[in-house]
């Protein structure tokens, strides 16, 4: 079961790599570190503050893990370039599955965008230019938050929840876009099933515990599936995947970051006519954007809001 454990955790690391180069060598200094968002103990980030003329653009980062595993402090690549070109940058820890299951590590990820909102004249942050960006579970929580609805609550007596959860744009990487085990099994074969991600997101003990007792879980499976979301009006999206195109998936970490997800995310966003980029090296390319990167910046740097 250890051993199990340890190749999960092992695939979920190294997704991550798909879209973000690890460089925790080359990170700079956070401006802030460690700063609380919510109440509980796993809700920090750190903030890093570009230099400036005017409000900055923000990049926010949601670690990868399964919901299971993974740190804010593993930090992607690059961060210095972003801050070179004037846009500051967030990493972010939520509650894991282990300790609360969903929706607590996405509506976690929900209040942390909704705080660095609130803190937009105190850290110059530009409300209207936040994206987001992660890989595996980070992945999936970042496009749940750009394809949902607005989480905030007008009414609301905490000030942080009056704040908005729409984004600007995401660039992801190995991303689940259903986690909803009678959509995702004839998408990609038993295999994925494997995966702990997606029976421990609902709490159950294992697969076979859950699928006994689906119509229990089903509601959480149908809301934190980011493909049930995407609708006409949504924000641009691009997802970067590895090029192993086999189906079925052939062990539980192909199958949880298969590319078929982001085929399946991407056919949906056609006919929708949504703006959605898919990177699969060999597989599908993009007229507009090499890298997450270039996606990125285009879309932070650009003067509409």
């Amino acid at each position: 079961m250890l051993r199990v454990l340890f190749s999960i955790m092992l695939t979920c690391s190294l997704v991550t790599s798909i879209a973000i180069a690890a460089d925790k060598k080359g990170a700079p200094k956070p401006t802030y570190a460690d700063v609380s968002y919510g109440p509980y103990k796993m809700n920090k980030l750190d903030f890093w503050e570009a230099k400036g003329k005017g409000p900055r653009p923000l990049l926010v980062y949601i670690h990868g893990g399964g919901w299971i595993g993974g740190d804010k402090s593993r930090l992607p690549g690059k961060i210095q370039t972003y801050l070179d070109k004037g846009i500051s940058y967030a990493a972010v820890n939520y509650r894991l599955t282990g300790e609360a299951p969903l929706p607590a590590p996405v509506h976690d990820a929900a209040r942390a965008i909704q705080f660095l909102r609130s803190k937009a004249k105190e850290w110059n942050i530009n409300k209207q230019k936040i994206a987001l960006t992660g890989g595996s579970a980070g992945a999936c929580t970042s496009m749940w938050l750009l394809l949902h609805d607005d989480l905030a609550d007008p009414k609301a007596k905490d000030p942080v929840l009056r704040e908005s959860t729409r984004v600007t744009a995401a660039a992801v990487g190995g991303g689940q876009t259903s986690i909803d085990p009678k959509v995702i099994e004839p998408w990609l074969g038993p295999n994925v099933l494997k995966h702990a991600m997606i029976h421990r997101a609902v709490g159950g003990k294992s697969m076979e515990d859950v699928m006994d007792n689906y119509k229990k879980h089903e509601a959480l499976y149908k809301e934190f599936s980011p493909y049930n979301h995407l609708t006409a009006d949504d924000p641009p999206l691009l997802m970067t995947y590895g090029n192993n195109m086999k189906l079925p998936s052939e062990n539980a970490g192909h199958g949880i970051h298969h590319p078929v997800y982001g085929v399946k995310m991407k056919e949906k966003a056609d006919k929708a006519g949504t703006e959605c980029h898919l990177l699969i090296p060999g597989v599908s390319t993009s007229k507009q954007y090499k890298n997450a990167n270039e996606f990125l910046m285009d879309k932070l740097l650009s003067k509409d809001s």
